[in-house]
């Protein structure tokens, strides 16, 4: 099987898309695809990871030439504000755009129930659901850093953390405010600051953070902010999917989470503590070693069906149903 599987800007987009783009092809050749990173209109199907302008100049002209397109929609207009500079201003008119884009594809992949629910508002286009999934082996040897990253960054456990990009919208200033109301606790966030990228109001909340709540930065290897943490916090506002829990429950962490539609999968007290308002009683809960063992042990658990090996499958069969 031919597949050109391009993922547009990919020298300049981090974080969780450019994480899910690699999943797909090391999923991809697991179950033998090798695919082409280049576009390319003389393949079996194009795989489109981020509709821009040369991805869209690609799907309307794929028809003409007999060629199949999927989409991943990994951005909607709903988790695009609150993230980098002008964001908010975009999201107003991202909507329609990709609306049109999303529209130019025989078959859309959704990371997650909750983003089919609000691309279906979008378009009538044929979606599956997809998970980015969790690359474990990516995650092995992790418990060998603990003491280096502990001392690198000055913390003292039990570590409240979270991972990846500082954005608003992940709940930045819950985790900071969190962090003020409860001094006890050593709170670590893993994950590049981009100051040049954010809005006034974040880069605020940063530099006025409590002296209990530490800022990392990029992390040179993601496998020691799993090390160095004991609870991982995600009172995120939006999410699609959030490869970064999975991660986290995939090593073994309790994890604290925002009640909203997108962890509707999870389920409170068993495999996570959820929240409405305040997260405090969740996180006094979790200084208890056993509570935190339990959570965790069954949060390894759930995280197993989200294993790039039960999900590797399922890209392929979908471009062979396209085809």
């Amino acid at each position: 099987m031919n597949v050109s599987h391009y993922f547009e800007f990919e020298d300049h987009v981090t974080g969780g898309i450019r994480e899910s783009v690699r999943h797909q092809r090391k999923m991809l050749r697991r179950v033998g695809v090798d695919p082409a990173t280049a576009p390319s209109l003389d393949s079996d199907v194009l795989h489109l990871n981020l509709m821009g302008p040369r991805s869209v100049w690609y799907a309307r002209r794929a028809r003409d030439h007999g060629v199949p397109v999927i989409a991943h929609t990994h951005v909607t207009a709903e988790d695009f504000g609150d993230s980098f500079r002008f964001t908010n201003a975009l999201a107003k008119p991202l909507k329609p755009y990709l609306r049109w884009a999303y529209g130019l594809a025989d078959a859309l992949v959704c990371p997650s129930e909750y983003n089919r629910r609000l691309i279906r508002e979008y378009t009538d286009t044929p979606t599956t659901v997809i998970s980015n999934g969790v690359d474990r082996e990516k995650l092995e040897g992790f418990e060998a850093l603990e003491s280096e990253y502990r001392e690198r960054y000055d913390l003292d456990p039990p570590v409240v953390f979270a991972v990846g990009h500082v954005l608003k919208r992940k709940g930045l200033e819950t985790f900071v405010e969190t962090a003020r109301r409860m001094p006890e606790l050593e709170f670590a966030w893993f994950g590049p600051l981009d100051r040049s990228l954010k809005g006034r109001e974040t880069k605020r909340l940063i530099d006025k953070s409590p002296e209990n709540c530490t800022f990392t930065g990029f992390v040179d290897d993601i496998r020691g902010a799993y090390a160095a943490g004991d609870v991982f916090f995600f009172p995120t506002h939006e999410e699609n999917e959030g490869i970064a829990l999975l991660e986290a429950m995939s090593t073994g962490h309790p994890v604290v989470v925002r009640d909203i539609e997108t962890f509707s999968w999870l389920e409170d007290g068993h495999d996570c503590l959820k929240s409405t308002g305040s997260f405090e009683d969740e996180l006094e809960a979790l200084k208890r070693p056993e509570h935190r063992e339990r959570l965790g042990t069954n949060a390894v658990r759930t995280s197993e069906r989200f294993a790039l090996s039960n999900t590797a499958d399922q890209l392929r069969e979908l471009y062979e149903e396209v085809i």
